[in-house]
């Protein structure tokens, strides 16, 4: 079952971006979660010879952020499941340090991107009147960032390579929701975030630094 775990992914995540309608959104919900659950299971199979600790919280990650996925038409309540969600990855991420001065140095980038995303965001808020937004918008956005980081900080390819897509992911999402609309945004937002995902669950066997 462990050897199709990927093509199933693949298919269930075609058949939610491209064939499910919008309507029911119990059905919309259901389809968009199983691929989650897919790619937990494919990462609960994966069992490295150490750091049993890092698996654990990239599980727990995982788990988070399906149950984001099922929440954020209540946007706070989703968002808030991604955000413990980007905790757990940031920790586990942590628990795989492996220091470099030249890593260090990308949280430069990191940073002037996530002031301009912010910026935006915040800017567009206001004028929309959702001013309520503007902090939970804040410390996602932070939270994000010190994921990508960590994911960074770790030398891992699939975890880098995977938080690099969800931020991208993110960075859509939220441009189409409060910035302006992004053609094909929904196929882009869910294609980088499934893709994201699977990568970081394929990152608890790949300890292997790249730089």
């Amino acid at each position: 079952m462990k050897r199709y775990l990927p093509i199933l992914i693949l298919f269930f995540g075609i058949l939610y971006i491209f064939f499910i309608p919008p309507e029911p959104v119990s059905i919309k919900i259901l389809f968009k979660v199983i691929p989650m659950v897919l790619i937990i299971s494919y990462a609960f199979s994966q069992i490295p010879s150490q750091s049993t600790k890092y698996r654990a919280l990239i599980l727990l990650g995982l788990i988070f952020c399906m149950i984001g996925d099922g929440t954020l038409i209540w946007f706070v309540v989703g968002l808030s499941a991604f955000l413990i969600g980007h905790l757990f990855y940031a920790a586990g991420f942590i628990s795989g340090w492996k220091f470099s001065i030249y890593r260090v140095l990308s949280i430069i980038p990191i940073a002037i991107y996530a002031f301009f995303l912010c910026s935006n965001l915040v800017g567009s808020l206001n004028e929309s009147g959702q001013e309520n937004l503007v902090i939970p918008v804040i410390t996602y956005s932070v939270a994000i960032s010190m994921m990508v980081f960590t994911a960074i900080m770790t030398g891992n390819k699939w975890a880098i390579l995977g938080s690099l897509l969800f931020i991208i992911s993110d960075s859509i999402l939220s441009w189409d929701l409060f910035v302006e609309s992004v053609k094909y945004g929904h196929e882009l937002i869910m294609i980088t975030y499934y893709t994201a995902q699977f990568l970081i669950a394929k990152s608890i066997l790949n300890r292997k630094s790249v730089a």
